[in-house]
């Protein structure tokens, strides 16, 4: 029998060294983690001539430092570390690493490595290690290649620390890898300098100074609204807001704060969420001692809301793209007193020493338990509790402005006339007509911004009404028919002769299961058209939208015994804008023209959906075999209201021209097309084909 050892090859250096973490920001980003895990409470991280290949990494702190056994046992055996949760350093700090092999993705970054420590315990002893991983590179099995550690002794005055040095990089480190790293040690351990045992890291990035002072720069004082919640050990949750100023705006317990679960408590650990808001424009910012471009910059590169298990950073949570609290998708369904990752910058503390969440094996978030998922619906419970407060305050402005609006404007005219009394009299009779000339047209104005106001509560109570019919009659009701009818059917084929069934039961049968599908497509189209996400601003391929409308309707349409003739013209022109914004004009088009073909007999029922390009702009037809436009102008159909059909609301072609000129374009119609019914023309400028 022969004794045998497990060998590795030199090649798992690579494997578990630059492919596990071959990101350069995330691999200094380990080495920082090294040093608060050392109880360290300064890092400095220096970039020298990293701009290209061949350049230098310092990493040094003033941290515990390392021993010769620590040297040996700790850091150089890799895959094993004695780091755990339930551990905690001198200062009480939870360590960061826990599997050892972090260190090494970036201790590879270089051709050759230098460490140097001191041991707190005997600062006066200083290691050093040279690790040359070229002969690494040529040897085959990593046990063949010895390491020296190399000891000195120091002057009394020097203190513990570790500093680590990368030299001659394999690969230069971008102004991108600089950004990231810069946001990642601002928000590693304490980026809201409110623990005076905080690890406060320094980049110095000669090369890319704007960006080594966002690491320094903090501008919490600026924002105009303060959230701070927490939850206790039991699961009770309790928040206040504060404004700018410190006074506290408003306040809740447990029970307001959780209406939406009924009251139900938080399973999840202890936590605090901090969540500063800033309201970006130039009336906020007049009494600031900042300007509103550095806080805009900062937001844009360190806004959102950042998470922390037991003092430290969990990456992605917060970083660009990782909206985990779903807080830009909150503002897009509700806009108004809703904060973004672009305006707000905030954090969620979790006090876990009992292991309820678990960061997955890649260190890419936390695993989402039940737990987690607790946490989460905690943080946008109080996102939306503050919003429902925020909406509250903004109801009493409006209110308040409503009411004294015509105060004001009355005191204003009292103020004009007493003006003009005290002018010569020669020219008062000049000054009071332009006077009664403006105040008319401003009358005027008012009085159409009131209408409006109604026309879109109006369209607004319609769009509520139609969106509810088509989810409850989407529900039972179209199903329940569905099923009665095919029933009917099959018991009828049943107990009648075929010959029977087929004379006097068929059709009527399956014209109610067709008129079903049809009633379910309007359902169905309706609800599509309320989704949010069509609502967002983006690039829109036009052709896409009709296809995608007539498809939808296709089932309505053969009921009706409309046929649709497409003739889309080469290519793919698009423009930008809402997929919202082209669905209602080609939809209300679209029931413009079945609404009046009712009257056409049905094999001559149909509409043509026509584009075609000019320059930069797209001419969008649809024509149909209808009637044409009788007994209204072409100029008065666009108006609200105006409408010749019986029970209609007039407001579909003011839709359309809204959107229309909102897109910037233009749309006009002709009475009699070529059809015989009406033609809509819209023109809209596009990007590209």
């Amino acid at each position: 029998m022969a004794k045998a050892n497990l060998k590795f090859s030199t090649d798992i250096i690579i494997r578990l060294g630059e492919e596990l973490n071959p990101s350069p920001d995330q691999s200094i980003l380990e080495l920082v983690k090294n040093s608060y895990d050392a109880d360290a409470r300064n890092c400095i991280i220096e970039l020298i001539n990293t701009g290209a290949s061949g350049g230098t990494v310092k990493v040094c702190d003033d941290g515990d430092g390392m021993n010769l056994p620590h040297i040996k046992d700790g850091w150089l055996v890799l895959g094993r570390s004695r780091k755990n949760i339930k551990t905690r350093t001198r200062l009480g700090r939870i360590p960061a690493g826990s599997k050892g092999l972090g260190r090494l993705a970036a201790l590879r970054m270089g051709s050759k490595t230098l460490l140097s420590t001191r041991s707190r315990t005997l600062p006066q002893k200083q290691y050093q290690l040279n690790i040359d991983w070229s002969v690494f590179d040529k040897a085959d099995l990593v046990e063949e290649v010895d390491l020296l550690i190399e000891s000195s002794t120091c002057s009394k005055k020097n203190k513990s620390g570790t500093e680590i040095i990368l030299s001659k990089l394999k690969h230069r480190i971008t102004r991108s890898d600089v950004k990231k790293l810069a946001r990642s040690l601002l928000l590693l351990a304490d980026p809201f300098a409110d623990n005076p045992e905080g690890f406060q890291p320094i980049l110095q990035a000669p090369e890319f100074v704007d960006l080594e002072k966002l690491v320094k720069c903090r501008y919490y004082d600026d924002a105009e609204y303060h959230l701070v919640a927490e939850i206790n050990k039991k699961g009770e949750a309790t928040a206040f807001v504060k404004d700018w100023k410190g006074a506290e705006l408003f306040s809740a317990g447990h029970k307001e704060l959780s209406k939406k679960s009924k009251g139900s408590k938080y399973i999840c650990p202890s936590a605090k969420f901090d969540l500063w808001v800033f309201i970006l424009n130039s009336i906020a910012f007049s009494t600031r001692n900042t300007t509103l471009t550095e806080v805009r910059n900062w937001l844009q590169v360190f806004g959102g809301v950042h998470l922390y298990q037991n003092g430290l950073r969990v990456s992605p949570y917060g970083n660009s793209g990782n909206d985990w609290l779903d807080m830009n998708l909150r503002r897009v369904r509700s806009p108004e007193e809703r904060p973004s990752t672009n305006t707000s910058i905030g954090r969620v503390s979790v006090f876990d020493t009992s292991a309820l969440l678990t960061q997955k094996t890649d260190r890419s978030g936390f695993i989402e338990s039940d737990g987690f998922l607790e946490l989460r619906r905690f943080a946008t419970d109080m996102l939306d509790w503050m919003a429902l407060r925020r909406m509250e305050l903004a109801e009493k402005r409006r209110a308040k402005a409503r009411e004294t609006a015509p105060k004001r404007s009355t005191k204003s005219k009292t103020t004009v006339q007493e003006a003009i009394k005290n002018i010569p009299k020669s020219a008062q009779g000049t000054v009071q007509a332009a006077f009664n000339k403006y105040h008319n047209a401003k009358e005027k104005e008012v009085t159409n911004l009131r209408k409006e106001v109604q026309l879109y509560r109006t369209l607004s109570t319609a769009g509520i009404t139609a969106a509810t019919f088509a989810h409850e009659s989407g529900g039972n009701p179209i199903k329940a028919i569905a099923v009665s009818i095919g029933t009917i059917g099959t018991r009828c084929k049943r107990l009648l002769s075929k010959k029977r069934y087929d004379g006097e039961l068929a059709k009527p049968v399956e014209r109610i299961k067709e008129s079903t599908k049809a009633l379910k497509v309007l359902g169905t189209a309706t609800l599509e058209l309320l989704d949010y996400e069509k609502r967002r601003t983006g690039r829109v391929e036009v052709h896409k939208i009709v296809h995608a409308i007539t498809k939808t309707f296709a089932p309505f349409l053969k009921v009706r015994n409309v046929k649709i003739i497409k003739e889309l013209v080469s290519g793919n022109p698009y423009l930008r804008g809402s997929d919202a914004a082209i669905e209602s004009i080609l939809t209300n088009l679209l029931n413009n023209s079945i609404v009046w073909l009712e009257d056409v007999p049905k094999k001559k029922r149909v509409v043509v959906i026509r584009t075609s390009i000019e320059g930069d702009v797209l001419i969008l037809n649809v024509l149909d075999s209808g009637p044409g436009i009788n007994d209204i102008s072409s100029k008065d159909i666009w108006l609200p209201g105006q409408t010749t059909r019986p029970n209609g609301t007039g407001l579909g072609l003011t839709i359309i021209k809204d959107a229309v000129v909102d897109l910037g374009g233009n749309v006009k119609t002709v009475e009699q097309g070529e059809l015989g019914g009406a033609e809509f023309i819209v023109e809209l400028p596009i990007l590209g084909v």
